[in-house]
């Protein structure tokens, strides 16, 4: 049996290696603050402004400056900042935290096209920095996708590969 990291890395096509490059350097030293509330930012309003009704709903019950937030301290904490996210939530636990919606291979590609748009039009981010983000971003978005698949073997609900359920990653 596959660990979630391994079908992660099989969905994405991300080596494990090359999803936590971003390990290697301090991205939030390099980057700051204000870069990571702009990149986050900048990904709410595509999202927000998305022209497929399935993946808007997702984030419907949400407020988007509270997304932003919850991001953009995610990202600084998890990429060498301050914990952020985790002073003022708890402990990130992204699978637990995306528990109650269903996290498709649809809804994470649309995910990533949001985020990479978002990479591409904020300058403050270098061309080494935004390829070893959009690594970490397409294997953890696969990385929900294995865990609400395995939420729902639990639960006796069969899901297909390309389930066009909608899910927030």
């Amino acid at each position: 049996m596959q660990s979630l990291q391994e079908k992660a890395s099989e969905w994405s096509g991300v080596d494990p290696a090359d999803a936590f490059a971003i390990d290697d350097t301090n991205l939030f030293q390099k980057l700051g603050l204000q870069t990571f509330i702009n990149l986050s930012t900048n990904f709410y309003t595509r999202v927000y402004d998305d022209e497929e009704e399935w993946f808007r709903s997702i984030f419907a019950n949400s407020k988007k400056e509270e997304a932003i937030q919850n991001q953009y301290e995610f990202f600084v904490q998890r990429m060498g900042g301050p914990p952020l996210y985790s002073q003022r939530k708890g402990h990130p636990a992204l699978i637990g935290r995306h528990r109650p919606f269903p996290v498709t291979h649809q809804a994470a590609e649309r995910w990533l096209h949001h985020m990479e748009k978002a990479l591409e039009s904020t300058p403050d981010i270098d061309a080494d920095s935004k390829i070893k983000m959009m690594n970490f971003f397409r294997h953890t978005a696969f990385f929900l996708v294995a865990g609400d698949e395995l939420k729902n073997q639990n639960q006796g609900v069969t899901c297909k590969h390309g389930s066009s359920k909608p899910a927030a990653v």
